[in-house]
C-alpha cells in the first residue's frame, strides 16, 4: 500500500473530533428549534434544551454560553439559509416567471423541511424582533432591496405587470411560511395529521400559478 509521507497524511483525530462536535452542535440547535417553537424564548429553558439533547446543562452551556446566545444562533441558522437560497438573483432561470416560481418553491421548501425553525423566526417578529431587528437590518434588508431592484428592472423592461415589489416580496412570504407557522390550521382544515409532501407540492402549484398570473406571468406564456 502507498505511504503517504509523514507531514502530508491527513490529521483524522483532529477531523473526526470537528465532526464530531459540529454534529452535536447540529444536535443542540434542533433540539432549541423544537423547544422555542414550542414554549417560545420566555418558556424555553437551558435545562429542556439539554435534556432533549441528550447533554448536561453544565456540557450545553459549554457550546452556547446562554439561552440568548443559543436563540441566537437558532435565528441566524434560518436566516443564513433564507439569503443563501432565496436570493432571488441567485435562482436558475433565464426569466422572470421561472425565477420567481423557483424562488416561491425554494421558501415553500424551507417551510416543509425546517417548520420549527420558521416558527421561532415568526415568534420573535411577531414580538417586535427584540433580538435580531439589528442583525435583520444588516443582513436581510440589503438582499431584499437587490432583489427589489431585479423585479423593478423587470418591470421597465415590459416584461411584468408593474406592482409594488416590497408587497410582492410580503406576500411570497406570508404565504408559503404560513405552511409551517400554521401548520395545525391548515391540519385541521384538511383533516390530516400532519402535511406531507403531496400538499407541499399543490401548495407550490398553487402559488406559482396565483402570484405569477397576479403579476401578468405565467411559465408558458412570459411577455416578452
Amino acid at each position: 500500500m502507498f505511504e503517504q509521507p509523514q507531514e502530508d497524511r491527513p490529521t483524522e483525530k483532529p477531523r473526526r473530533r470537528s465532526n464530531t462536535r459540529d454534529a452535536l452542535i447540529n444536535k443542540i440547535l434542533e433540539a432549541a428549534e423544537n423547544i422555542f417553537a414550542l414554549k417560545g424564548y420566555s418558556g424555553a429553558t437551558i435545562e429542556a434544551i439539554a435534556e432533549q439533547s441528550d447533554l448536561s446543562k453544565q456540557n450545553m452551556l459549554y457550546y452556547f454560553s446562554s439561552k440568548e446566545v443559543l436563540y441566537q444562533a437558532v435565528l441566524r441558522k434560518i436566516l443564513h439559509l433564507w439569503m443563501e437560497s432565496l436570493n432571488l438573483l441567485d435562482q436558475q432561470g433565464e426569466n422572470p416567471a421561472t425565477m420567481l416560481s423557483n424562488y416561491i418553491r425554494g421558501k415553500l421548501e424551507i417551510s416543509r423541511t425546517m417548520p420549527n425553525g420558521s416558527k421561532v423566526f415568526a415568534n420573535e417578529i411577531i414580538n417586535g424582533a427584540p433580538h435580531i431587528k439589528e442583525y435583520l437590518k444588516d443582513n436581510l434588508i440589503p438582499v431584499l432591496e437587490e432583489d427589489v431592484k431585479l423585479v423593478r428592472n423587470w418591470i421597465a423592461q415590459g416584461k411584468m405587470d408593474d406592482v409594488d415589489p416590497y408587497h410582492l416580496f410580503f406576500v411570497i412570504w406570508a404565504s408559503t411560511q404560513t405552511y409551517a407557522d400554521f401548520s395545525a390550521q391548515i391540519q385541521l382544515a384538511l383533516d390530516k395529521p400532519s402535511l406531507d409532501s403531496g400538499d407541499f407540492k399543490a401548495a407550490g402549484d398553487f402559488l406559482t400559478h396565483t402570484l405569477l398570473k397576479g403579476v401578468g406571468l405565467t411559465l408558458d406564456n412570459e411577455h416578452n
